[in-house]
């Protein structure tokens, strides 16, 4: 199968500047199957031949799906061991992202599903640009006193940081393309969240159903990272309570725990189609696209069950806009200037930013 320079450049990327493989090295290549509609396996045949191109060795290995995976299955847990790199296409990487992982393993999560998207902005700017960059917004949400975040449909709420930038603070893998920063906790903020007119999943969990629509307006109010109540159009209120009893009588959690944050830091994370053809794969890769902030919610840990998801967020960090109706405001970073001197090709990306997320603003 023949794959364009850039498909090939954006795996590069993935192997070379992302999980640091060397020649010589045991790639494991875990992936699901195509036919579950999640990934596009034309990615895993890319990476493996631009592995082998790379004097690597590439194994690749059909890990398949769990809705409700916890660990890593024997088989699949040996075939890490027995590996340098792991790179996953496949939702068991970011079901486990939280998670332990075997020790001394480079363990990759893509969240390039295809090859367009491996060869476009979002997988060929280079890697430790967003590495950079995802250091320079955590210091300047680290550092204010106060941050305020509102968007175009009424989100409103605000609350002191208390960032833990310590490495148990963020996952246990390598995320491939970096598209966010390290979640910020809800417990020191209060308002409400408007809803886009669903609720979804976080890739933790596939329970059933993994997403309601709601047909009305509906803001989530909450105070000090708990969740008090759902206002708005009474019909969709009731079906967003509904949801949030089922899903935490089934799995067991904490209902009403608002646990985290963040907003995406990569222009290029465009996400093709609408989300309402596959919220799980809408939810899965699309977050990282500056026009999106999701929520952490129903679970007393990372990623919590159920997000809920901010287009075009402005966030102001004691007053100076971070991110300005879902455009990061690069000028407002420390060294962020530096870093697209450094890497021109995030300054390109920047400078055209793929505003496609699957929703209407």
């Amino acid at each position: 199968m023949t794959y364009s320079a850039a498909q090939y450049f954006g795996a590069r990327n993935l192997l070379v500047n992302c999980a640091e493989a060397q020649t010589g090295e045991r790639i494991l290549i875990a992936h699901e199957p195509s036919g579950l509609g999640y990934y596009d396996n034309r990615v895993v045949d890319c990476v493996a031949s631009a592995a082998e191109g790379l004097g690597m060795q590439a194994i690749c290995m059909d890990v398949g799906f769990d809705r409700q995976a916890r660990a890593l299955p024997a088989a699949v847990k040996l075939a890490v061991e027995d590996a340098d790199v792991v790179v996953f296409f496949a939702r068991l990487g970011d079901q486990l992202r939280f998670s332990e992982m075997p020790e001394g393993k480079r363990i990759v999560v893509s969240y390039a599903l295809c090859p367009d998207m491996l060869g476009s902005g979002f997988g060929t700017v280079h890697h430790d640009a967003f590495l950079q960059l995802k250091n320079s917004v955590n210091a300047a949400i680290s550092r204010a006193n106060s941050i305020h975040v509102t968007c175009p449909r009424g989100t409103d709420f605000r609350g002191q940081p208390q960032l833990r930038l310590e490495s148990s603070g963020d996952t246990s893998i390598r995320r491939f393309p970096m598209s966010v920063p390290t979640p910020v906790p809800a417990r020191s903020f209060s308002g409400r969240v408007a809803m886009p007119g669903f609720l979804t999943g976080t890739g933790s969990q596939y329970y059933s159903p993994y997403t309601v629509e709601l047909s009305g307006q509906v803001f989530a109010i909450f105070e000090q990272g708990r969740l008090t109540q759902f206002e708005g159009d009474a019909t969709s209120v009731g079906i967003a309570n509904r949801h949030y009893d089922h899903v935490a009588r089934e799995l067991g959690i904490e209902r009403d725990f608002v646990h985290s944050w963040h907003a995406g830091i990569h222009p290029g994370c465009g996400f093709p189609g609408q989300a309402h053809d596959s919220y799980e794969r809408w939810s899965g890769s699309g977050f990282g696209n500056p026009r999106l902030l999701h929520f952490h919610t129903c679970g007393s840990y990372a990623p919590g069950e159920i997000c809920w998801n901010v287009i075009d967020p402005t966030i102001t960090a004691d007053g100076i806009a971070l991110w300005e109706k879902g455009r990061l405001r690069m000028d407002n970073l420390p060294d962020a200037d530096a870093m697209l001197t450094t890497f021109p090709c995030a300054a390109k990306a920047f400078a055209q930013p793929d505003d496609r997320i699957g929703l209407s603003a």
